[in-house]
């Protein structure tokens, strides 16, 4: 039992992770009905900007309490990918927003890839250590269980930051403007509602969550390089495509779903006849086996097109 419970706290952990950049994927999808594959690599330049940040503010932080300089790293992080993401959308998404899906699908990979390259040109191809910005230590009088203080505090910020994005999308003016420029953009324009200052804070929030979520894994796993954005950038996909792409708690859902299963095959891959290597594809299986037996996702809902 104390296995299978620190599996399952584990799986959390990390598909917290997963849910965070997941909401990317499906508040863009929700808004503009397409799927933007940049968003794994504001992921990895989240933990860059803060590994930046820690070298260029380092004695100044480590003055502080460490929760006050996790706080500047992440908001200082989180408002430069924010601001990335409304340029990205504005340069490269905004000429393309009356053209067929497929340029813009197309488009997007390549944002991707330029991202990805232009990095490794920067940064170099070479793994780099992440600072401790979160304590690794154990918690203690943890029963059989192995917590870290690190691994509560990604979990404890994700819900956070879900929470707040529940706020914002439900209880706000501008969450308003986003429900309505979803369901209709036509009818929000001819409402009042200025749909391309509302994408482009969609695609701002979403890139900001991005990079918390590239800044917390990289404290999990305290290594960084151009390319790690992809693999966590797919299962994220996956995930809100899981949960029902376009749906907010769907994706937080899926997220944790795929994080949960992946750890449990891992730590009961022998017992089950698979091979530890075999847990990364987890999340593609999942994957087909919702677009087999419930396309629209387990919390999304078929949508009917009228002619």
């Amino acid at each position: 039992m104390d296995q299978f419970l620190q599996q399952l706290l584990n799986g959390l952990f990390q598909g917290s992770i997963y849910a965070l950049i997941a909401l990317g994927y499906t508040m863009v999808y929700g808004v503009l009905r397409f799927i933007n594959f940049a968003h794994g690599d504001v992921f990895m330049l989240g933990a860059f900007t803060a590994l930046g940040l820690h070298k260029l503010m380092g004695p100044t932080l480590a003055s502080l309490p460490w929760p006050v300089s996790l706080l500047i790293v992440l908001l200082v992080s989180m408002t430069l990918c924010a601001a990335l993401g409304i340029i990205i959308e504005r340069l490269a998404y905004r000429p393309l927003r009356d053209r067929p899906r497929l340029n813009v699908l197309i488009t997007a990979i390549g944002v991707s890839l330029f991202i990805e390259y232009s990095a490794q040109l920067l940064f170099g191809a070479t793994q780099r250590p992440f600072p401790d910005l979160i304590p690794r230590t154990a918690i203690a009088n943890a029963g059989g269980l192995t917590i870290s203080v690190a691994q509560v505090i990604v979990l404890v910020t994700t819900l956070a930051l879900l929470a707040g994005l529940r706020i914002v999308v439900m209880k706000t003016k501008m969450g308003l403007a986003m429900r309505a420029l979803s369901l209709n953009p036509t009818a929000s324009t001819l409402m009042g509602v200025n749909n391309s200052v509302v994408i482009s804070f969609t695609f701002g929030l979403g890139s900001a969550l991005a990079a918390a979520g590239g800044i917390l894994y990289a404290s999990l796993y305290p290594s960084i390089e151009p390319f790690m954005g992809i693999q966590p950038g797919l299962k994220a996909f996956v995930a809100a495509v899981l949960g029902g792409i376009g749906n907010i708690p769907g994706a937080a859902l899926g997220g944790l779903i795929i994080g949960v299963t992946e750890t449990l095959v891992k730590g009961y891959g022998q017992e089950l006849g698979i091979p530890s290597g075999y847990s990364e594809g987890v999340a593609f299986v999942l994957l087909i086996l919702i677009l087999v037996f419930k396309p629209s996702g387990i919390l999304g809902r078929v949508e009917r097109e009228k002619v």
